[in-house]
């Protein structure tokens, strides 16, 4: 018996040293996984930023008075749908297929490649060939699309209740099939500012500061709400009709904004793009809960009041701060970067009521201020060049700014 348990016990031994010495090997997925992983990746984040339309319809329809709530309700499914069309028909094409320096194809339609058509047809011998890409062409395609309607909503709830329905329907056809996909050939679809080294993740200026300039045009083009502002240029008190709704709202953009940050990524199919992925997560959620805390701090020597709408604009301030580098920046950066969203959201508010600028929703400084803020702090935290990113930043914002007026 003696010699039976030493003979296992050196059978054991022998087992941890050679597991001790014996090199650990990764499993990597094949093609085929690979492509499955990285394809559901893009429609499982891009459900969720599909969601976030649903956020923004419930921040804007609680904003205003209740008997405009549901023609924020038609802007917003409405703008969606036209977002999807316009992508689809013309936008895709002219933001990643054949970009030089400005701009891609003005070529209509984009569908799946004839490889994939071949493949669902039966014909197995083009597998290779449909797996090379990475991930389905509709996958992605879906991906980038539900980021243009969240560029259109945006400007929703700046204009609210001024502007009337067709009008901001043919603006948001413009938006999302010509204005944002130029700016994003100049950068996600390799041109001029891409070439130069201008990073942005996710989209703090790409996709927020966009949505911005166009919302601050509009704003200045229709005016202020006859009842924001009393004769003697003071701000009337105008509260949301519906703060529950409001609050909502912001908890779904925040959900959203995982898989707006996250599927930034663009690959699942290996553990340093999952690991990636989970530092996205946590920056992006740092940043969003530094942006509520500084809002809450500042609020009151700012607005007079500990304040709930600031701290939901903080949080949504943040969030598009971290959006340009949740990828490059530590956890401690994130919570400054996050946090001093939140101070210039608070802040921009008063200013924009002292220039007597009507934002219904705080989006301005909340996606405008809080995104340029976001692109320059890549400079400090992420080490992006200075003068890259404000060449970028001034860029599109000018071309933004002025096509929209």
């Amino acid at each position: 018996m003696l010699i039976r348990i030493l003979k296992i016990g050196l059978k054991g031994i022998t087992a941890i040293a050679l597991t001790a010495v014996a090199p650990i090997a990764v499993a990597s997925p094949d093609g085929e996984t690979g492509f499955v992983l990285n394809s559901f990746s893009f429609i499982l984040w891009g459900a969720l930023v599909m969601w976030m339309c649903a956020g923004f319809t419930m921040l804007e329809s609680g904003s205003v008075r209740t008997k405009n709530a549901s023609v924020i309700c038609l802007k917003n499914i409405g703008l969606y749908a036209i977002a999807g069309l316009a992508y689809y028909t013309l936008g895709y094409n002219l933001m990643y297929i054949d970009v030089g320096s400005f701009i891609g194809t003005f070529t209509l339609f984009y569908s799946s490649t004839p490889e994939e058509v071949a493949l669902l047809g039966g014909d197995s011998a083009v597998l290779g060939t449909v797996i090379e890409s990475g991930y389905s062409t509709m996958s992605d395609w879906f991906f980038q699309m539900v980021f243009v309607a969240t560029t259109a909503s945006i400007v929703s709830g700046t204009l609210a209740e001024r502007v009337k329905l067709w009008t901001f329907f043919a603006f948001t056809l413009i938006l999302t099939a010509i204005i944002y996909p130029i700016i994003g050939s100049w950068t996600w679809g390799g041109g001029w500012l891409s070439e130069m080294g201008f990073q942005d993740f996710a989209g703090s200026t790409i996709v927020h500061s966009t949505g911005g300039w166009a919302a601050l045009a509009g704003a200045i083009i229709v005016g202020a709400r006859a009842r924001k502002f009393k004769k003697d240029g003071s701000v009337k008190n105008t509260p949301p009709s519906n703060i529950p709704v409001v609050t909502l709202g912001v908890f779904i953009l925040w959900l959203g904004w995982f898989g707006f940050n996250g599927g930034s990524q663009l690959a699942m199919d290996s553990a340093i793009n999952v690991v990636a992925m989970s530092i996205i997560l946590a920056n992006t959620n740092l940043a969003a809960a530094a942006g509520v805390m500084v809002a809450m701090m500042v609020s009151r020597p700012i607005l007079g009041r500990v304040d709930l709408l600031a701290c939901l604009n903080g949080a949504i301030a943040g969030l598009v701060a971290i959006t340009a580098g949740p990828d490059i920046v530590s956890h401690q950066w994130a919570i400054v970067i996050g946090g001093i969203g939140g101070l210039i959201s608070t802040a921009g508010v008063k200013l924009l009521e002292s220039l007597k600028i009507d934002d219904v929703v705080g989006a301005v400084p909340a996606h405008l201020f809080a995104g340029i803020w976001g692109t320059l702090a890549v400079c400090i935290a992420g080490g992006a060049k200075f003068s890259v990113q404000l060449i970028g930043i001034l860029a599109i914002g000018a071309f933004v700014f002025g096509v929209s007026l």
